[in-house]
């Protein structure tokens, strides 16, 4: 029974449409909207459906949030709590995953996996009806859908072979009796990829007009196969992909890196592609979870003690090995990027005084006028953030009013990474010249950050352990933590034992030593005995570089191979 459920829920989904069903759902030709078998009639249903893969990307994984529900925080604002950087306080599967509990039964992984194969249906199903409406469409806007089509199924399976390793390859609508998809090798999946995306990246546009913004573009297409091929160290399409976005002449850094977590975002040049929003259609959220006790917020993912010690002095070396760092004021002269994506003890959240000392029972609110003082939830609640540290990025005053609606656009990729993809991947292809220190050093030179170069005489080890840091300080809170330290093969060491946070009633003595990769050691820190132990984590390298399929896909569909020790 169980197994034929299953069987007819994978048909289901491959055959699924952006049209909302009507109620009278058991009649051949609804009512309100046109059945599997008479969609595409028209130009505008074709958009339509397109459209609708939008929304779909957006699903998201939060425990806070119906997962019956569209709206909520994307992916990429998610999986950096599975990872050395970050916490998930919801005793979730999510924090399950974290602390190396996860099983095959697990919710966040299940979701995850049903969510891409759901958006991989809908791109199937477009791809084997479009046919029908061509000759009723506009020539250029077809090719367009088609190639923005092509994009999000290919971007749904990098996001699958990165998390999963090698697995199913559907590339056309399934039915009862080909509904048993045995895995795929992760080579054949990621060559597949590369070929759609080459494709998506042949059809679409450089730009739109303001009024389409959110759709894939060339630049969209290029950077995604310069991150899968990056992950999958080939390197030399890795650069080459990331040099063709460059080449574009359309992207830029934004010159004000809170700028681009803000609502300011949307008109932003650094933006390759970015979820978009509106009310009433569809919100992510907004930033309810990551929010200060003081502000109603849950501070429930949170940033680590040990991502706050990676950030560099303003003179470009780590607080181990730079003058300039002071243990007394710890915050003094870093990286500017710290204070932009992280709410550190001492400074202004949200027009509340953010301080989470254990004895600072009162606090500013900077929302009245003049300033009131207020008992600190951020040091008395027993649900305060468990480090000490709550995210800074995406969180706007602009969301004062209501903190679970937000129509902020979050960034699924942007011209940083860009650069910092052309960097690795030359460095690692053997390939170093002045365009690779120019990359990182127009990063790291941001109006704003304005850290120090890297000289253009760092030998290889030097640069790429300049790069593995650039990536941490630049991309925290983004998502791609979990990819990064899976594929440099560091997660055996980062994602064991204490994950700390700050010291409750105090400061750490000295700096701890901050290895080539950024990791901070605290084993000679004098009052390493008092900081909070937020949680202590396992990882077994012979299985968690991977996440485990589905139990459910296994049982039901004996063709799929469980991954190792799951």
């Amino acid at each position: 029974m169980t197994k034929r459920l299953t069987c007819w829920t994978i048909i289901t989904i491959s055959l699924l449409t952006m049209q909302a069903c009507n109620k009278d759902y058991l009649e051949k030709d609804p009512k309100g909207g046109p059945s599997d078998a008479s969609f595409f009639k028209s130009q505008d249903e074709l958009l339509l459906a397109v459209n609708g893969l939008y929304k779909a990307m957006n699903k998201p994984m939060d425990p806070d949030y119906d997962p019956g529900q569209l709206e909520g925080p994307n992916i990429s604002v998610m999986l950096d709590a599975a990872s050395d950087i970050g916490y998930e306080r919801n005793a979730s599967d999510l924090q399950k995953i974290g602390t190396g509990n996860q099983d095959a039964n697990n919710t966040y992984t299940q979701g995850l996996w049903t969510d891409f194969y759901k958006v991989i249906g809908r791109c199937n199903f477009i791809l084997d009806n479009a046919e029908k409406v061509k000759p009723v469409t506009d020539a250029a806007l077809f090719k367009r859908s088609m190639g923005e089509t092509r994009f999000i199924r290919a971007y749904m399976y990098e996001q699958l072979i990165s998390l999963f390793g090698g697995v199913p390859l559907v590339t056309h609508q399934l039915n009862l009796e080909n509904s048993q998809v045995p895995r795929s090798d992760k080579p054949v999946v990621l060559d597949f990829i590369f070929e759609e995306l080459d494709s998506a990246a042949a059809w679409l546009p450089k730009t739109y007009a303001s009024s389409e913004a959110g759709r894939a573009t060339k630049g969209a297409a290029l950077t995604i196969k310069a991150r899968v091929a990056l992950y999958n160290e080939k390197w030399k399409v890795a650069a080459e992909a990331a040099k063709a976005v460059m080449d574009l002449n359309v992207y830029k850094l934004e010159d004000s890196y809170p700028r681009l977590f803000s609502y300011d975002n949307k008109n932003s040049a650094e933006v390759i592609l970015a979820l978009q929003y509106q009310q009433p259609v569809i919100n992510w959220g907004g930033p309810y979870p990551i929010l200060c006790r003081n502000a109603g917020g849950a501070s429930n993912k949170i940033p680590s003690q040990s991502l706050v010690d990676a950030f560099e002095c303003t003179d470009g070396l780590t607080i181990d090995k730079s003058p300039l760092f002071d243990p007394k004021k710890p915050f003094v002269n870093r990286d500017p990027r710290l204070a932009y994506t992280i709410a550190l003890p001492g400074s202004i959240f949200f027009n509340y005084q953010f301080e989470t000392h254990k004895d600072s029972l009162m606090c500013w609110n900077y929302n009245t006028t003049p300033a009131t003082r207020i008992v600190n939830q951020d040091a008395v609640n027993a649900y305060a953030s468990f480090s000490g540290y709550c995210w800074r990025k995406y969180v706007d005053l602009k969301d004062k009013d209501n903190t679970r609606l937000s129509t902020m656009s979050i960034i699924l990729a942007r011209y940083a990474e860009v650069l910092l993809t052309y960097t690795e991947a030359k460095l690692e292809a053997n390939e170093l010249d002045a365009s690779v220190f120019k990359a990182i050093n127009d990063v790291r030179q941001r109006p704003g950050v304005n850290m120090p170069v890297i000289p253009a005489g760092a030998t290889k080890e030097e640069l790429r352990s300049a790069v593995r840091r650039e990536r941490m300080y630049e991309l925290a809170y983004e998502g791609f933590r979990l990819f990064d330290i899976r594929r440099w093969k560091i997660a055996e060491k980062v994602m064991k034992g204490p994950l700390y946070g700050r010291v409750p009633r105090g400061l750490l003595a000295a700096a701890p030593v901050i290895d080539a990769n950024g990791i901070a050691d605290y084993s000679q820190v004098p009052n390493r005995a008092d900081m909070r132990v937020v949680e202590v984590r396992t990882f077994n390298p012979g299985r968690d570089y991977l996440w485990p399929i589905p139990y459910i896909e296994t049982q039901t569909n004996p063709k799929i191979v469980q991954n190792p020790l799951y």
